[in-house]
């Protein structure tokens, strides 16, 4: 049995305690909000993140970042991509050293275009940083529906170590060997979701849909590729897998936020119902801004971005997708 601290009670930090508690391990759970630890620790559930879901029981909730992570044989970090920095600087001084951190929220940092990866690396210089990405919703994991998951990272040993610990047989992790793919599929899919919900809420039909999620993971490859990815990478659990989740199924913050842009509702009112957070919204600045940076042109992400932070039209974006020139498939991939 290890001793495994997941950061991060959102709905998904909330899933993978639960996931680690039933592989055998003791789990600590830290949330910011002390109504979440007081409602984990009393049994009550994480109601705020994961309403009327039962959590496994011996799972410890805790505000304490000495005591989430002191004792720690494994982390697991879910903290939002653009406060995971700040969350990270906090805890580092109380990781082991040598501990691994396996990196379960999806995103890109704002104001330094940084992957999560990159800031892990900074901040937790003597731990292994892994990437854990897949198709992969909160509730259906708690609920105990199989699942298969990617877990991504330099030391083929050490992934395989961490699947074994975390894995059970309706919770699949797959080891792989590219941590920098893993994040791209991972960030830029959040985008392609809002793209998604935005065709389906303006009834495009699924023909629409289908070529939005197939030049979508287009899109995913070729950014991946030109930031070091393999391109195969795309085709697995962190690329397509998670792609294909995201933009079919409604349940998704990022596909139900874009499905309500679509019916004409304004984002800031979107935003201000929720207490989950929709990563594609922040990423897609950090994924415009990379793309040029790669000089990578990612004409649904650029359009997606305007959207939501430019005040773009979404009539106009969709027109200006609709008649751009005809290029070869897989050109740059090829």
């Amino acid at each position: 049995m290890a001793n495994i601290s997941v950061i991060g009670a959102g709905a998904w930090g909330t899933a993978l305690a639960c996931i680690s508690r039933r592989a055998g391990n003791s789990v600590t759970l830290w949330a910011l909000e002390p109504k979440v630890v007081d409602s984990i620790n009393a049994g009550q559930g994480n109601p705020d993140y994961l309403p009327d879901t039962s959590l496994d029981k011996g799972i410890t909730a805790t505000g304490d970042y000495a005591i989430a992570a002191g004792k720690s044989d494994l982390i697991l970090s879910v903290v939002p991509s653009q406060f995971f920095r700040s969350v990270a600087q906090k805890i580092a001084p109380h990781v082991p050293s040598n501990t691994p951190i396996v990196l379960c929220s999806k995103g890109i940092e704002n104001k330094t275009g940084a992957l999560m990866t990159e800031i892990a690396e900074e901040v937790f210089p003597a731990s292994p940083i892994l990437v854990l990405a897949g198709p992969s919703f909160a509730r259906e994991t708690v609920a105990g529906t199989p699942t298969a998951v990617a877990i991504a990272g330099d030391d083929a040993a050490l992934c395989e170590k961490i699947t074994a610990m975390i894995g059970t047989s309706h919770f699949r992790p797959y080891p792989m060997d590219d941590p920098v793919g893993a994040e791209i599929g991972g960030a830029v899919k959040n985008v392609l979701a809002i793209a998604c919900g935005i065709v389906t809420g303006r009834n495009l039909g699924d023909n629409t849909r289908a070529a939005l999620i197939t030049r979508g993971l287009y899109e995913m490859a070729l950014l991946g590729v030109a930031k070091g990815a393999r391109a195969r990478t795309f085709m697995g659990l962190s690329g397509l897998g998670d792609l294909t989740l995201t933009c079919n199924g409604p349940q998704s913050r990022n596909m139900s936020l874009g499905i309500a842009l679509g019916e004409g509702r304004a984002l800031a009112d979107i935003l201000a119902e929720r207490n989950s957070v929709a990563e594609g919204v922040q990423t897609a600045p950090a994924l415009a801004k990379l793309a040029s940076e790669l000089d990578v042109e990612l004409p649904i992400i650029e359009a997606v971005y305007q959207v939501l932070h430019k005040g773009s039209d979404i009539d106009t974006a969709i027109h200006g997708l609709l008649n751009r020139p005809f290029t070869p498939e897989f050109a740059g991939l090829d």
